[in-house]
């Protein structure tokens, strides 16, 4: 494990962006695991689409739909940036919608992380209306310090504080998403970033 997340930093010469590791790949892959067995489970005889949202989620869809024992589909839906790992307002522009109808099956919503859950509560009120059988959701890691809108999480892997993380799909300026374990960023690094972020907005 130790070499695995030296690897991860030598590799990419990061240092000065990465700080502590959260998550390392081990643990991660363990606990992708364990959703995979229990979703099996729980969807066990049912028309099961696994809906991943672009692009965060990508790398832990692809490794929980293998720990899936079960016939299902997957389809993809791309959502407005809103920068990185700064709490979502809600006003969400759809920039690549479902392929597949949904009607009478039961979806599964794969997210990376969910912060004040604005944005996923439209998601949610936006697939109900194309009258599925059901929707869940997995979120890789649930932030809920900042949450604001009121919904349940069916299954998830990690929660965290109030911190800003980079690693296994979670990008800094869309970069680190290949990372196998998730680190957090380096205070000093957040610092600057926000500060930017204000004088642009002239906050």
């Amino acid at each position: 494990m130790i070499e695995d997340t030296v690897r991860d930093k030598d590799n990419i010469n990061s240092n000065e962006i990465l700080g502590r590791i959260l998550f390392p790949g081990r643990e991660i892959q363990k606990k992708v695991k364990e959703l995979g067995n229990k979703i099996t489970v729980d969807y066990k005889n049912r028309e099961l689409v696994v809906i991943c949202i672009l692009r965060g989620a990508v790398i832990f869809l692809t490794d929980l739909i293998r720990h899936i024992e079960l016939p299902l589909s997957i389809d993809f839906m791309s959502i407005s940036s809103y920068g990185f790992n700064m709490p979502d307002t809600g006003v969400v522009k759809i920039t690549k919608d479902l392929d597949e109808n949904i009607e009478g099956k039961h979806v599964l919503i794969v997210e990376d992380i969910i912060d004040t859950g604005l944005t996923i509560s439209y998601l949610i009120r936006n697939l109900k209306a194309r009258e599925p059988a059901s929707i869940e959701i997995c979120a890789l890691i649930d932030r809920a310090v900042r949450r604001i809108a009121i919904f349940k999480i069916k299954y998830c892997a990690f929660k965290i504080e109030e911190k800003y993380v980079v690693g296994y799909g979670l990008d800094y300026k869309q970069k680190y998403r290949n990372l196998e374990s998730i680190y957090e960023l380096r205070t000093d690094t957040v610092k600057k970033d926000i500060e930017s972020l204000k004088s642009a907005l002239n906050i």
